[in-house]
């Protein structure tokens, strides 16, 4: 028998399917963090600074017998310096740091959602990751909300970003039990816009939901929850009369 057959091993295509055709964030994303990264050091400088100079007038107002106003103008003016060139070596370090592990990260970034065939894929591929690389597939049957946004550095640099929420938890729940993160967000699009189009349309086509604006509202699951108990209820009565009639025709017969 073995002769006349030929064992074959059917793999489907799971790597082309999974990652199909990919597209990447623009290179915006990139000098955006690096925009937002070099702020957060200049507030903190300001911060510090400030502090500082607030600190030692506070201890020229406690000691003012022995310490003039010049006597702490010129303090202030001999330490500037130092205070400040101390705080920018160390920032410019981690910035450096900082600028290269995020530069590395958005280059690795993959997003698809049309398979190698360049038909839409039933799910959103997500690829993160330096060295640990996270693979997400969100298919579309549990997407909930897909909402655009474009923030103010967004602006600056012509790209927005695509957020999708589920029904899970995974994206972060808040305390009343509200979903606080999205589930994932495709970020660095200049396309955001038209992104966010394409997806709605294809869930609508996938899951037959009805979609308004950037909201997927699912559709009423009573009707199904009643529908499936009525069946499960009515198969039980059903197989519980064939029982009993069996019964009765083993009865009858033992009358016999």
């Amino acid at each position: 028998m073995s002769g006349y057959y030929e064992e074959r091993v059917i793999k489907p295509p799971m790597e082309r399917i999974a990652s199909g055709k990919i597209f990447k964030p623009a290179r915006s994303l990139i000098f955006k963090g690096w925009l937002q990264g070099f702020l957060f050091f200049v507030i903190w400088w300001v911060i510090i600074i400030v502090g500082w100079i607030g600190l030692t007038f506070l201890i020229y107002v406690i000691s003012r017998e022995s310490w003039t106003s010049i006597q702490h103008a010129q303090y202030v003016n001999t330490w500037w310096v130092f205070v400040s060139g101390w705080y920018w070596e160390i920032a410019l370090i981690i910035l450096g740091i900082g600028f290269t592990i995020w530069a590395l990260y958005v280059m690795r970034i993959e997003y698809s959602i049309l398979a190698e065939t360049r038909e839409p894929m039933p799910e959103i591929y997500v690829r993160k990751g330096i060295f640990t690389v996270t693979e997400k597939h969100v298919p579309f049957r549990t997407v909930t909300n897909i909402s655009s946004k474009k923030g103010i550095f967004d602006r600056v640099f012509g790209i927005g970003s695509v957020e999708i929420q589920t029904a899970g938890i995974s994206g972060g729940m808040q305390p009343g039990g509200f979903q606080a993160k999205p589930e994932e967000k495709l970020e660095g699009i200049p396309y955001f816009n038209e992104l966010r189009d394409f997806i709605l349309r294809e869930l609508r086509r996938f899951t037959g939901q009805y979609v308004t604006g950037t909201e997927v509202v699912a559709p009423l699951q009573d009707d199904f929850l009643w529908s499936s108990i009525g069946g499960e209820i009515l198969h039980t009565l059903q197989e519980m009369r064939d029982i009993l009639s069996r019964m009765d025709e083993k009865l009858d017969r033992r009358d016999l």
